[in-house]
């Protein structure tokens, strides 16, 4: 428990076999009582290398997208009592140091959901991360803020917390299809700043891996369009 709360760190992963161990061995802190890495359907060894480092792992049959993965990941966490969840990536991005910033403003402060952010004040990027991502993660939060009104300066980062209690609500619908990929993180983020609920940003360290290690498995259309299209069918009310 951190602070009479049951956390749960959510790890997606697909073909992370080089970087997964060194994930779940960095989730070793006291604030977390379960990592629990979400294979999605993985065709190297993924999934042992991370039971093997002490992670829970629970494997989608078939190869479905980080967003179902986090989702599965979001019903073994109400399942199973958990109060709030951490989403990490599963190739070894983000450090779990720094989830206590995460988590503080939700135990302390009452906030519901809390997002990294590399741009504010004490954040930043390291790493090759490719420069049309990094044109990217600036034109997505500005599209985001355009549309909900709300100032913000991270849309793209999946490190981020939130009460699980959110999901209670009916205006957020998870489980639709086309929030399969990439488009659930952005989706959430969506309906959390318009339905008003306490959303609060803090710095974080986002450090990208060798390119030869394999830094993303994002294409650079498909994957993008992944992530833009929530902003668009949700800014003209096509999808709820």
């Amino acid at each position: 428990m951190y602070k009479n709360k049951k956390i749960l760190a959510i790890v997606p992963a697909f073909n992370e076999e080089a970087k997964i161990g060194s994930v779940v061995t960095r989730c070793d802190i006291s604030a977390l009582d379960t990592v629990l890495v979400v294979d999605d359907a993985s065709t190297d060894t993924t999934p042992q290398v991370a039971a093997d480092k002490g992670a829970t792992v629970i494997s989608l049959p078939r190869r479905n997208g980080v967003g179902a993965a986090i989702r599965l990941g979001l019903k073994y966490g109400k399942d199973n009592g958990f109060d709030i969840v951490v989403i990490l990536a599963g190739n070894n991005k983000d450090n779990p140091q720094e989830i206590p910033r995460l988590l503080d403003p939700i135990c302390d402060d009452g906030y519901d959901f809390v997002i990294g952010s590399r741009h504010l004040a004490g954040g930043r990027t390291g790493g090759d991360m490719p420069l049309y991502r990094k044109l990217a993660t600036r034109i997505h939060p500005w599209l985001m803020q355009f549309f909900t009104g709300k100032p913000i300066t991270e849309s793209t980062n999946g490190f981020r917390a939130f009460n699980l209690s959110l999901l209670e609500d009916s205006r957020i619908r998870l489980n639709q299809p086309w929030l399969d990929n990439y488009g659930l993180e952005v989706y959430l983020l969506w309906k959390v700043l318009k339905l008003n609920y306490k959303h609060l940003e803090v710095p974080c360290t986002k450090v990208y891996p060798p390119k030869s290690m394999g830094y993303t498995k994002m294409k650079p259309i498909v994957g993008w369009w992944n992530i833009l299209r929530p902003i668009f069918l949700l800014g003209f009310g096509i999808r709820q």
